[in-house]
């Protein structure tokens, strides 16, 4: 007959309380991986924002509107407009004013014209390069400039030139002196300036002093030089009418 075996009293609490230090020390470093793995995770992502911010926001600049001004072609202070660029819709006064009478004939001013007593620096209102410097028997030593955008601006009665035809101006840059010339030997000492656009001529009060991106438009442009277009041969035919 065999003998039963029969544990001692103290056997079974023994396992219990190992059995529950053993589920504790589990639980615990399961834990522990856990909160070390959320850690590693919240580094990670704290590294990933200090690269974003070093990289775009840090290093970022400000952007600066660089859409160019035209200027005027003249840096003293004390020139004025002796006379304006002929405006077929302004007053008559205004327009009287515009005219200038040559060997008997009445024209229209096709630009404008800047006044001083002393001859002045003429600079040009725009980066470009020169395409003619020329000498004129009536309008004195002539120089054009041809910038971006099919812009053309065209300096008269200068009495010196510093540019020579090919030459890369900067805005600003002095490119003579005003002078005079025989077609406006009444005004004296003057600058006449023409700005054209797309071949266009136009009024350069219109420009100046303004952005290039909102400078009037190609139909407003074209509207302008047919108004001109038209005078003309209403003149031409009020001349030849005269003459008969």
């Amino acid at each position: 007959m065999k003998r039963k075996l029969k544990l001692k009293s103290y056997v079974l609490p023994s396992l219990y309380v190992f059995l529950f230090i053993t589920t504790f020390c589990i639980t615990l470093v399961v834990s522990n991986a856990f909160a070390n793995k959320a850690t590693n995770d919240k580094n990670d992502q704290t590294e990933n924002l200090d690269y974003v911010s070093e990289t775009i926001i840090d290093d970022s600049q400000e952007v600066i509107n660089e859409t160019p001004k035209m200027i005027k072609p003249y840096t003293n202070e004390k020139v004025a407009i002796g006379k304006y660029f002929y405006d077929y819709k302004a007053e008559n006064k205004k327009q009287e004013s515009s005219i200038t009478y040559h060997d008997n004939t009445y024209i229209q001013n096709s630009g404008i014209d800047y006044i001083l007593e002393e001859s002045f620096d003429v600079v040009s209102v725009l980066n470009g390069t020169v395409t003619s410097v020329t000498t004129d028997d009536l309008l004195g030593n002539i120089v054009e400039i041809k910038h971006d955008n099919n812009y053309v601006s065209v300096y008269q009665s200068l009495s010196t030139v510093n540019v020579k035809k090919g030459d890369t101006i900067t805005q600003g840059q002095i490119i003579g002196k005003s002078g005079t010339n025989e077609i406006d030997k009444d005004m004296g000492n003057h600058l006449h300036f023409e700005l054209y656009i797309k071949g266009q001529i136009v009024d350069p009060t219109l420009y100046i002093d303004k952005e290039i991106s909102v400078m009037a438009t190609e139909e407003q442009t074209q509207n302008q030089t047919q108004e001109i277009q038209e005078q003309n041969t209403n003149n031409q035919t009020t001349n030849t009418n005269e003459e008969e």
